[in-house]
C-alpha cells in the first residue's frame, strides 16, 4: 500500500516519537541503575554522623533530667522539644550510617578527627566531655541533684554551651560533608540552635541568671 505525502509524514513522527521516548527510558533505566556513591569511613560524612549522634544524645538526656527536675512549663516545653527533635535526627544519622553500611563507632579514631580537631585528650580527662559543649559527667551529676530554680538556671547554661558547640560541628558539615541531605541537615542545625541559643539568653535573664 502506497502513503500519500501527508500519511508518510505523519508515519514518520510517529516513529520518530518512538524512537525518542525508547531513548528517555533507556536514560532514565541508566539513572536508576547507576548505584549512589558510599562515603568511605574516614570522610567527613561519617565522622559527623557518629560525632553528632554522640552530642546529641546527651542533649537528649539532659533534657529528660530537667523535666523531672521543674515544674515550670517554659523550660518543660523546650526540653521535650530539643529532647524530640534530637532524638529524631540522631535516628537519621545513625540511619545513614546502616545504609552505608559503615560502624556507627570506630576504634582509634578520636572524635572530632574528620574536622582537624583530634587529640584533645584521653576520654577519662575529659569527664565525658568528648566534644565541644559536651557537659562534663560531674555537670550532669550537679543537674540530676538540682531542683526548681537551680535546675532551670544550670540546664539553660549547659545546653547553651552545648548548642554552640553543635552549632560549631554542623558548621563544619556543611563545609566539608559531600552528601546533600546531609549537608542540608547540618544547616537546619546550625539555624535552629542559633534561635534557641538566643531564646535560652533571654530565658537566663527571666531567671536573673
Amino acid at each position: 500500500m502506497r502513503l500519500d505525502r501527508t500519511q508518510g509524514a505523519a508515519v514518520a513522527a510517529v516513529v520518530l516519537a518512538l524512537l525518542f521516548a525508547g531513548g528517555a527510558v533507556t536514560v532514565a533505566s541508566a539513572d536508576r541503575d547507576e548505584a549512589p556513591s558510599t562515603p568511605a569511613s574516614s570522610s567527613a560524612d561519617a565522622g559527623f554522623a557518629r560525632d553528632m549522634a554522640v552530642h546529641h544524645q546527651q542533649a537528649v538526656e539532659m533534657s529528660f533530667i530537667v523535666r523531672d527536675r521543674t515544674k515550670d512549663e517554659e523550660v518543660r516545653r523546650l526540653a521535650y522539644d530539643i529532647a524530640n527533635t534530637q532524638a529524631n535526627q540522631r535516628g537519621m544519622m545513625l540511619g545513614w550510617l546502616d545504609l552505608w553500611g559503615l560502624p556507627k563507632n570506630e576504634s582509634g579514631v578520636e572524635p572530632m578527627a574528620w574536622m582537624g580537631m583530634g587529640g584533645t585528650g584521653d576520654a577519662g580527662d575529659l569527664d565525658g566531655a568528648l566534644m565541644p559543649g559536651m557537659a562534663t559527667n560531674a555537670q550532669l551529676d550537679e543537674l540530676r541533684r538540682a531542683s526548681g530554680r537551680d535546675a532551670e538556671v544550670l540546664y539553660l547554661k549547659l545546653m547553651t554551651a552545648h548548642h554552640k558547640g553543635g552549632v560549631h560541628m554542623a558548621e563544619g558539615c556543611v563545609q566539608k560533608c559531600g552528601v546533600e541531605i546531609e549537608r542540608n541537615l547540618a544547616q537546619g542545625m546550625v539555624d535552629a540552635q542559633t534561635s534557641e541559643i538566643a531564646l535560652m539568653a533571654d530565658m537566663l535573664k527571666k531567671r536573673g541568671a
